[in-house]
């Protein structure tokens, strides 16, 4: 149990060892590319130089952000050689891997020592955000012109203080992971793609009851999901959104009622969830599954229904997954629909996640940072970030781009899939890549781009929020976990929901409407 999160060691170690007794637990612990507007060209403005910072001077700059699948790169690394020399700079990467950033950021504040640069979330951000920790970067824009043409305004504006922007923003595809359902398993059992919820579920017990991989054991399970550090579960948006709960805050008429506070909808959501438990059709351990557990699992032949990110579709999913099943089969299918029609992709808020500067360092170090950031949007910046450097991680010859074996290896692209990148869907297509993939992957996006549930209150403030709101949060979803582990009976819905709205949800609720007022 190394790595869970506090409330998931105390409270649910009963459930775990329920798990465990029962043979069906597994593990993985990887993780995909994160998350989560205009496209061009530009110019590398990392050539030009700002009055206040000539680049005589290097700099030792230390930038924090999540790691994924693979981590991250050796201090020593070609990308890191070359933004290096371009802007004298000692550039230190310090990759954290996802599930634990949030601890390490913590202890980080708690000894007040930031890096120069370091990602956060929406919860750090607001925590941070008046305590003078973070950069104001919008006076200084005007000297880095890529980071307003390929970063959006909204998404500058997002979560902060009237007229400051406290972070360059990180950009993440709103629809971004399409799911997916194995096909070649569908077909095995004569089962049509599912459409309704109901239906999914039927498929889903399938999956798990009737041996789909023909290897004659009880090694497959239908659905899976992961609790986040934030206290959210996630990978089972299609469901959730089926019967009726919003992304985070639902729009009634003008006013906002957060998704924490729907009793009904809750109910009949963890309903549908304890009842695939007690059946054997959800992980047994979707408790204490990290971040990237469910697509493991998919990925590895065990599981028929997930969510895949369609950029990584083919050179990780699809790789992945052919090597033990060379016969496998996937294909996209629509989020199904719910007991009155309700249909939702899983969205995100572009935005929301930030690269703050250390207001306390120097203003050198602070415009050396933001000269660097900007080179990475240009175009000569993207073509290095995406595709790596020429002769190296590819060749050129005419207009034809060829992969070259060390591009596998360094794995160069990882500074725009995990730091910063342009506003872009198609941030992960490759010069060299077959255009069929890459019209496979528009058509992911076009799909889910059908189906968004917006989160109307996104970047509206409530105090009570940021003092109180992950421990009820943490309150809340352990109760919910309890009940979807059948340690609590179904009615106790009510009373996580009551115990939230008593605590301080109702506070918050009436904060953020407040502000939501502001906007009208």
């Amino acid at each position: 149990m190394m790595g869970l999160s506090k409330y998931v060691q105390g409270t649910l170690a009963a459930i775990l060892m329920a798990g465990m007794l029962a043979g069906c637990s597994s593990s993985s612990d990887k993780q995909p590319d994160k998350q989560p507007s205009a496209s061009g060209t530009g110019p590398a403005s990392g050539n030009t130089t700002a009055a206040a910072d000539g680049m005589k001077d290097k700099l030792k700059i230390t930038m924090m952000t999540t790691s994924y699948v693979g981590g991250g790169w050796p201090e020593k690394h070609p990308i890191l050689d070359k933004i290096n020399e371009k802007f004298n700079v000692d550039l230190q990467m310090l990759w954290v891997p996802s599930d634990n950033y949030v601890e390490k950021l913590n202890a980080i504040a708690a000894s007040n020592d930031f890096p120069d640069a370091f990602t956060v979330n929406t919860d750090q951000f607001k925590k941070w955000r008046d305590k003078g920790i973070f950069l104001d970067v919008k006076p200084l824009l005007g000297s880095y012109p890529n980071l307003t043409k390929y970063i959006s305004e909204a998404d500058y504006k997002l979560l902060n203080p009237k007229d400051k922007y406290l972070g360059v923003p990180y950009y993440s595809i709103e629809t971004r992971d399409a799911l997916v359902i194995r096909k070649d398993w569908l077909d095995k059992l004569g089962l049509k793609v599912p459409t309704t919820l109901d239906e999914l579920y039927e498929t889903a017990k399938a999956f798990t009851q009737k041996d789909p991989d023909g290897n004659g054991q009880n090694d497959t399970v239908g659905l899976s999901l992961n609790i986040t550090p934030s206290f959210d579960m996630q990978d089972i948006d299609y469901a959730s959104y089926a019967f009726g709960l919003p992304n985070q805050w639902k729009n009634d008429g003008g006013k906002l009622v957060p998704s924490l506070g729907m009793a009904k909808e809750w109910k009949d959501f963890v309903g549908f969830l304890r009842k695939a438990y007690a059946e054997g059709v959800l992980d047994k351990d979707f408790a204490v599954n990290k971040n990237r557990d469910p697509l493991n699992k998919f990925e590895a032949g065990k599981l028929g229904i997930s969510y895949i990110n369609p950029n990584e579709f083919h050179s990780n999913t699809m790789a992945t997954l052919l090597k033990t099943n060379p016969k496998a089969e996937v294909i996209q299918i629509e989020p199904p629909k719910g007991p009155t029609g309700i249909q939702g992709s899983k969205t995100f808020t572009s935005g929301s996640t930030k690269i703050a500067i250390n207001a306390k360092i120097d203003k050198k170090k602070q415009e050396r940072i933001l000269k660097v950031l900007d080179y990475m949007l240009s175009d000569e910046g993207d073509l290095l970030t995406k595709n790596g450097i020429e002769g190296v991680h590819y060749k050129k010859e005419g207009d034809k781009y060829t992969k070259l074996d060390a591009f596998d290896k360094d794995r160069p692209s990882l500074l725009s899939m995990w730091l910063i990148r342009r506003n872009d869907p198609l941030i992960q297509v490759r010069k060299w890549d077959d255009q069929k993939k890459v019209a496979e992957i528009s058509s992911f996006y076009k799909l889910n781009d059908k189906f968004p549930i917006r989160n109307p209150g996104a970047g509206l403030d409530s105090e009570t929020d940021v003092k109180q709101g992950t421990n009820l949060k943490q309150k809340f979803m352990d109760g919910m976990v309890k009940i979807v582990a059948g340690k609590d009976p179904l009615d106790n819905v009510d009373k996580v929901v009551a115990d939230w709205k008593s605590g301080g949800g109702d506070k918050i609720t009436a904060e953020v409407n407040a502000e939501f007022a502001k906007l009208k």
